[in-house]
């Protein structure tokens, strides 16, 4: 049972929303959604500088939502949508949780961990695997990172 593309440019359209809040606070405009049976469980975007926490990330986030919704860790028949790909915290997280499929918009060069730099939401020597597809909506992930950016240097700040 596959998800049709529409309903992945829908949810990762969700996604987006969430990283123009992260935007809108002066974060990393990051966003992510988590889905159960066609229906948003879980939001987050990145809330690092606001919280003062290095693990506050979009996924994360969303994943504590989504788990507090079910009442339970697994996450078994759930799909992560989020704008840019995850980092190796995020990808173990999913992994834990046994999220089914993870959708991401950009790739991450840096630091991705979901086939960038490592494979961690694949590799056959963990217990549970997440089926991944990239680059949905990947222009407008790209777009709103690449702008977050510049203002940043503008500003002399990253």
């Amino acid at each position: 049972m596959g998800m049709l593309d529409e309903d992945d440019e829908r949810f990762m359209g969700e996604a987006l929303k969430e990283a123009q809040d992260a935007d809108a606070a002066d974060e990393v405009p990051v966003g992510a959604v988590v889905i159960r049976y066609g229906r948003v469980i879980g939001r987050g975007h990145n809330q690092r500088q606001q919280l003062s926490d290095p693990t506050a990330h979009a996924e994360m986030i969303a994943l504590t939502a989504a788990a507090a919704f079910v009442g339970d860790w697994r996450l078994s028949e759930c799909t992560m949508y989020v704008t840019l790909e995850p980092c190796a915290m995020c990808a173990g997280a999913m992994v834990l949780a046994r999220i089914e499929r993870l959708v991401f918009g950009a790739e991450d060069p840096k630091t991705g961990a979901c086939g960038s730099l490592y494979t961690i939401t694949s590799d056959p020597r963990s217990n549970h695997q997440v089926k991944v597809t990239s680059g949905v909506l990947e222009e407008e992930s790209r777009r709103l990172l690449q702008e977050f950016f510049q203002r940043q240097r503008a500003l002399g700040k990253k």
